[in-house]
């Protein structure tokens, strides 16, 4: 099975392994949360190879999670920026326990080389999944996982952000 193959699934873990699972998306998304901005800020912050930047760049387009802006344009070329979409930044948890997994798992023996801290409150913070009724922390042993309305409906087939009709709000906090 290819990787793109995930995308017919009615799996929403693995459709979404479709569009996060290729290999330097989180970096990108990494970068676009820590304001990277035009192609040469992803390439900086990342060191990915231009060409493989620009197909992941395009890609995360396609899917909805970032948006081409242009921002200059001359004779020789335009210039574009990549930033978050809505859908991206609906990933922000998802980046987030990345991170403390990381800190937690891979043997930063020295500390965390990244902190986030709360903006409101001034303290490090760190993700964790709650109960959107109570707030109590869970781990998978405190959930049941069980069929939802759309179990036994068909996979509807994945269409790039061009063939959509559901529009993409812009950037609601100028990402």
């Amino acid at each position: 099975m290819k990787h793109d193959d995930l995308l017919g699934s009615n799996c929403a873990i693995e459709r979404s392994s479709a569009v996060l699972g290729e290999r330097w998306v989180i970096a990108i998304l990494r970068a676009a949360y820590f304001r990277a901005r035009t192609f040469e800020d992803y390439q900086r912050r990342t060191g990915i190879a231009r060409n493989i930047l620009t197909d992941r760049l395009n890609r995360l387009v396609d899917f909805g999670i970032m948006e081409r802006r242009e921002y200059a344009s001359g004779p020789q070329r335009s210039l574009h920026e990549y930033r978050l979409t809505p859908a991206g930044i609906e990933l922000y948890p998802v980046i987030a326990a990345i991170l403390a997994w990381g800190e937690k798992h891979t043997g930063l023996v020295n500390g965390a080389p990244t902190q986030l801290r709360h903006r409101g409150c001034g303290e490090i913070t760190h993700a964790k999944v709650v109960c959107e009724r109570c707030g109590e922390e869970l781990l998978p042993s405190d959930v049941e996982v069980g069929p939802g309305p759309g179990a036994n409906a068909p996979a509807p087939p994945w269409r790039p952000l061009s063939e959509r009709t559901d529009p993409i709000e812009p950037d609601p906090i100028g990402h």
